[in-house]
């Protein structure tokens, strides 16, 4: 059989993708396109006293200007949790500066630009809650996390027993700031009407989600609305919803009769599509004196919007990652005038290991131990949430190889003890984990007479290589080289699937795809040995393999036909079939997790206080890889980004006025290719027959948990100095 499957061969997309021949949203070609720019408020909090828009209604080119005032009528619906549930040009009233006020068309960009400046806009301004302590200060504890699907408080065994257990304790508190999503394609949206009939095309992690919403909004059918993403330059989150740009463009479409583009710009993806949200973490670690956890107490603290309820949940992963008989997790939420914030890669694991890790190297060097052998002290054989098996864990492998790969044993404990000139070195490590995800889907896979195989399924392909994986796994399956299957995503007119995010598309996706080729290839099989002109007549299925697009005998390797020969003698054109991702309930269940540890060496300038990241290892256990060069490209953009989150990013608002005032590149730091150093990743094998048919678990967001950790703690190893509150800047190690 063709063995394709974790073979790291070349993106299928990447020749498209280097001519320039990949369409992504705004590069659709569409007739008669007039184009619509955002009105924003300029305060984060008041209303509207005075809205002039003649000016700007009458200057060239424009076809509408639409506001709160004459705004036509659409059914307002509630998207959180998720997106925004803030009504659209409902009022006067402003919550947040950016909140979007109106929208301008006109024939051609430039003069929508311009006329968006003719609008004068008045208000009556409060005083905004913008500081993350005020907001605490009238904060409340939710009820419920993570969409509502989990409760916020969790507790596990006696708090107050585990205190008087544990013979040393580490209470400290950590934070990171709020951070924006920056993928390399801004929002956009082009709506097209014909009738009571929309195409959509729009950057969205989820097209059949985002038909569904528009159904409501508009009051229309689903399978009249089209929506259309052949390519994403990224999402991470703030493409997974339907946010209100999208909807005043296709309103505005409506309203005008022509289509209508609208491309969110680089310093409105700051307010229009959700941030992580900042957090403040109070950790409490409590051990014996030969390292054994006794109490972990986890409280996060952060912010939400005025209207909506979203709870980074920072713990989630600390109730499953270590082994302690007494576990309290717990929440206070604080609102301020901002929008909704919204997930961003390893929503809750990202943050929140963050503060866990750093914990538990804090606490190994009060017990003068080496960071992995307190971890390894503390290893969770089964999951100590739920008392539940792994499906799979490799994460003491992944100790194993990662601190032989990086050469950990010729470590120095000793914070400050290791330097090269003017530079402090510094060596740390951490934990990462994630959960192996999966959501229904579906997917239809088409075998031609001419050998051609075409598969499709409504889902996307978020740079992470999901055209080529699943080209993969059709491959494999049905016997037949990459270059005779073709993979089509991104269009509601496809097989249904999921929102592509959470790290679930392989598995989600992948695991339909190989159903449906199975399926496809046994309707082939029995056509075969149900046909007398075939030399594979009255053979059992089982004893059917396929290869190089042939049917053969296993037993008789020469002896069988190609796809093309049982078509065409049966006088068909294709074959087709459709598969979805739905199995049997496991007998048992299964905690199901990727896991990994990731090490890095720093410099750190002794009088300048700069820090360099100048070594990395990521070693992983993460069930079946479907592809080696696309998985490792994750990893290192995943920590690529956890390198960012530790010394870079960090979206400053006014505290006075509630403005972001570093929204853009040039302001918001991410790491430049000067930042990244070498990366060496690895896999450890896992055979996971429980997780799905597959064997696959997410990676995406695993890659950058940790990784900020990492570097604090490794920051710590180099100058002895112990910085809690991300990012990790020179004035903070000067001080």
């Amino acid at each position: 059989m063709n063995k394709v499957i974790g073979k790291p061969i070349n993106r299928v997309d990447g020749k498209l993708k280097v001519t320039g021949g990949a369409r992504y949203t705004a590069d659709m070609p569409v007739e008669n396109l007039t184009y619509g720019v955002l009105i924003e408020s300029t305060i984060a909090k008041g209303k509207i006293t005075k809205l002039e828009t003649t000016a700007a209604e009458t200057a060239p080119g424009v076809l509408a200007v639409i506001t709160h005032r004459n705004v036509p009528k659409f059914n307002q619906i509630t998207f959180f949790p998720g997106g925004q549930s803030l009504p659209i040009l409902q009022d006067e009233n402003i919550y947040y500066q950016g909140q979007h006020i109106g929208i301008v068309v006109a024939k051609t960009l430039e003069q929508a630009q311009y006329a968006a400046t003719l609008v004068k806009v008045e208000y009556q301004t409060e005083q905004p809650t913008i500081d993350i302590d005020e907001a605490l200060q009238q904060g409340y504890d939710p009820e419920r996390i993570f969409l509502g699907m989990l409760p916020a408080h969790s507790l596990r065994g006696d708090i107050t027993s585990g205190h008087s257990q544990a013979e040393i304790l580490v209470e400290k508190t950590y934070s990171t700031p709020m951070e924006n999503h920056n993928p390399i394609e801004p929002s956009a949206t082009t709506a097209v009407w014909e009738d009571d009939r929309l195409t959509l095309y729009e950057t969205t992690q989820g097209v059949c989600s985002a038909q569904e919403a528009m159904a409501k909004v508009f009051d229309i059918p689903p399978e009249n609305i089209r929506v259309i993403s052949e390519f994403l330059g990224g999402g991470f989150g703030c493409k997974a919803f339907v946010w209100s740009h999208a909807i005043l463009a296709t309103l505005a479409a409506r309203y005008v009769k022509h289509p209508v583009k609208l491309v969110l710009t680089r310093a409105q993806m700051y307010t229009s599509v959700g941030y992580r949200a900042p957090t403040r973490q109070h950790l409490t670690l409590g051990a014996t004196k030969d390292g054994k956890l006794r109490l972990i107490k986890h409280i996060g603290e952060t912010i939400t919007s005025p209207f909506d309820e979203f709870t980074e949940p920072v713990a989630m992963a600390t109730n499953m990652m270590y082994s302690c008989p007494n576990v309290d997790t717990n929440y206070r939420l604080g609102r301020i005038n901002a929008g909704t914030p919204t997930f961003m890669r390893a929503p809750g694991e990202a943050p929140g290991m963050f503060a866990l890790e750093s914990a538990m190297d804090e606490l190994s060097y009060a017990l003068e131990l080496d960071p992995i052998e307190l971890r390894v002290r503390n290893h969770a054989d089964v999951d100590p949430a739920t008392g539940h098996p792994w499906s799979s864990k490799s994460l003491k492998e992944c100790y194993q190889r990662g601190a032989e790969i990086f050469g950990w044993k010729h470590r120095n404990p000793k914070p400050g003890s290791m330097s090269d000139g003017e530079s402090l070195i510094g060596w740390g490590m951490a934990s990462a984990t994630f959960p192996a995800n999966s959501f229904p889907a579906t997917a239809k896979v088409t075998i031609y007479n001419s050998g051609e195989i075409l598969v499709e399924s409504a889902t996307h392909d978020l740079g992470t290589g999901t055209y080529t994986v699943m080209t993969q796994v059709t491959a494999e399956v049905l016997g037949v080289s990459v270059e005779k299957v073709e993979f089509k995503l991104g269009d509601t007119k496809l097989s249904k699937a999921p929102l592509t995010g959470n790290s679930t598309t392989a598995s989600s996706v992948g695991t339909a795809v190989q159903a449906a080729a199975m399926k496809a290839r046994s309707k082939v099989v029995e056509m075969a040995i149900s046909d007398s002109d075939s030399p594979l007549y009255q053979a059992k299925p089982e004893e059917v393999i396929f290869e190089s697009g042939k049917l053969l005998l296993k037993n008789n390797p020469v002896v069988g036909e190609s796809y093309q020969e049982i078509l065409t003698r049966h006088s068909l054109e294709n074959i087709e079939a459709v598969g979805d991702n739905v199995s049997k309930q496991q007998q048992q269940e299964y905690a199901k997790y990727s896991f990994g540890a990731t090490f890095v060496e720093v410099r750190v300038d002794r009088l300048l206080g700069e820090v360099r990241v100048t070594r990395c290892v990521g070693v992983y256990g993460a069930g079946r890889i479907l592809n080696a060069k696309t998985a490792r490209s994750q990893m290192i953009g995943g920590i690529t980004w956890g390198i960012g989150m530790a010394l870079m990013e960090h979206t400053v608002m006014s505290p006075h006025y509630g403005r972001i005032l570093n929204h853009n590149l040039s302001d918001y730091l991410i790491p430049v290719q000067l930042d990244v150093p070498d990366i060496q990743v690895q896999f450890v094998e896992e055979e996971d027959p429980y997780v799905n048919a597959l064997g696959t678990k997410g990676i995406g967001e695993l890659s950058i948990v940790g990784v900020a950790a990492a570097i604090a703690n490794a920051v710590y190893h180099a100058t002895g100095k112990r910085i809690r509150d991300l990012p990790i800047t020179p004035d903070k190690l000067l001080e």
